[in-house]
């Protein structure tokens, strides 16, 4: 698959799943280090006139797949991606849009990832996410774990 198609193929991954779709998120950055998700606050409001703490963790959750997804893809590697476990600081209400951006904890070594892969073993990824406010300060982080394996 191309690096012009990749970014399209995960957006038209998160969005045939109709809870996904409902938030309306749209893919804003995608490289080998970072994933950026966008979403209006007006399809992810809640009774207080803020983003939804749940959308905001679920965006940031997407945001992680994503990178570590596409960071798959861009090495020939098919395998599924989970979110294994995350740990949510939510910081200060949101009341902008969400920009959700997810990053390597630290960068995966290639090599061991396939060949780990190719053993039939899951591979971790460490993620920080997080939602900043237009004004610059963090609304919402999480760190979280990711697995992958390869189905069969």
């Amino acid at each position: 698959m191309s690096e012009t198609e990749l970014p399209a193929r995960i957006e038209a991954l998160l969005h045939a799943m109709p809870p996904v779709a409902a938030l309306q998120p749209r893919l804003a950055e995608l490289d080998d280090g970072r994933c950026n998700l966008h979403a209006p606050l007006a399809a992810n409001i809640n009774d207080k006139g803020c983003a939804f703490g749940g959308s905001l963790v679920s965006l940031m959750t997407l945001a992680g797949w994503g990178l570590v997804t596409a960071w798959l893809e861009r090495r020939g590697i098919k395998a599924e991606v989970y979110v294994a476990d995350s740990q949510v600081k939510y910081r200060a209400p949101l009341y902008d849009d969400l920009d959700a951006r997810a990053m390597f904890a630290e960068l995966p070594d290639a090599g061991a990832v396939l060949r780990d892969l190719r053993q039939g073993k899951r591979v971790s990824f460490r993620i920080q996410s997080e939602v900043r406010r237009s004004d610059g300060g963090v609304a919402t982080s999480m760190e979280s774990r990711y697995v992958a394996v390869v189905p069969g």
